[in-house]
């Protein structure tokens, strides 16, 4: 790797222990033991998908990593979920270095309970102010997520948040995340002052990826437009958009999100219930998929960049593709 490569993601490697400041994103039923495992021993750094697994769950699943790999990697918990206080300590007892938190802004005590046992804490930011007060609430790095990522996502474009978290953030290390599949956009947002990146669709179709053989082939078969946001009903009730291939799964969320609203206008359910509902309707969707291959019933989560996903190979050679290319890029450059 050049000395020029190394200098633009130094302080992204430093931050995590690895070769290559490349996070695996942490993608349910797909982002487990064999995937994660795969992407920390090729060099880059991998996250487990804690999801809405119990406790003792993901306590087995970083056992069973820690078997596959003596690199770092990380766990990824979500912040709604009703047992996070549990999840954290299943973290501290297992020495886990890095953990990201995602689902909206923890609080400074969530925050504390992990860095007060020594690990480094990650949070995503889908905008400058909110990245300021993660960063206030003690958070140690951060994940800009743009709307072409695969799973939940926000209103506004990678290259639209690089350009306006990037310049204002300069005191955490900043990682890029969505519609990333080339080493030379790798390399761009490295330029522009990130300190890393983060890809999951083009690492779903790794050999080492569990994900059945039907979800990794409509992955190689679709293009950028395949992948669509869900829709929202009522603007009274905001539901996060969640990006998939449009298949019968996408049809049954619009109408599993109407009779939540409904529930909730009638007293049944508060809208942190129903939230979780919702989020119990997508980790169902998306074990249909993975893992049983129903990809007509189930929930196909993927980014744009499935496009750039043409076969099932080696996390270890999607890994120095990036590499060769990003390299590329920069000498191409240098010698312009």
């Amino acid at each position: 790797m050049s000395d020029t490569l190394n200098a633009l993601w130094s302080r992204g490697t430093e931050f995590l222990g690895t070769r290559y400041a490349i996070m695996g994103g942490a993608m349910s039923w797909v982002s487990e033991r064999n995937l994660v495992s795969a992407l920390s021993n090729a060099g880059a750094f991998g996250v487990i998908a804690n999801g809405s697994m119990p406790p003792e769950l993901l306590e087995k699943e970083i056992i069973e990593t820690k078997k596959l790999t003596g690199k770092p990697f990380g766990v990824n918990l979500i912040i709604m979920h009703p047992q996070l206080n549990e999840l954290i300590e299943v973290c501290k007892r297992n020495n886990v270095t890095h953990v990201v938190l995602a689902g909206g802004i923890p609080s400074s005590n969530t925050v504390k309970a992990i860095k007060d046992y020594g690990a480094k804490v990650m949070g995503f930011a889908p905008s400058a102010i909110i990245g300021r007060k993660l960063v206030r609430n003690g958070v140690d790095a951060l994940v800009i997520e743009g709307m072409e990522a695969g799973g939940h996502i926000g209103p506004v474009t990678t290259s639209v948040l690089a350009q306006e978290v990037l310049p204002q953030i300069t005191d955490v290390p900043v990682f890029i995340a969505g519609g990333i599949g080339r080493g030379e956009a790798m390399v761009s947002y490295l330029e522009l002052g990130a300190s890393g990146v983060q890809l999951g669709t083009r690492f779903v179709c790794a050999s080492e990826s569990i994900a059945h053989a039907n979800f990794k082939n409509l992955f190689i078969k679709s293009q950028a437009r395949d992948a669509v946001p869900s829709v929202q009903l009522d603007p009274d009730f905001p539901v996060i958009p969640v990006r998939a291939i449009g298949n019968k799964a996408t049809e049954a969320f619009a109408r599993m999100q109407r009779e939540v609203i409904e529930q909730v206008a009638r007293g049944e359910l508060d809208k942190k219930e129903a939230q979780l509902k919702i989020e119990h309707f997508w980790a169902g969707a998306l074990r249909k998929a993975v893992i049983d291959g129903d990809i007509e019933n189930g929930s196909v989560m993927a980014g744009q960049s499935v496009g750039m996903v043409s076969k099932i190979e080696p996390v270890q050679a999607i890994i120095d593709e990036l590499i060769a290319q990003g390299e590329a890029c920069l000498h191409k450059r240098k010698a312009a």
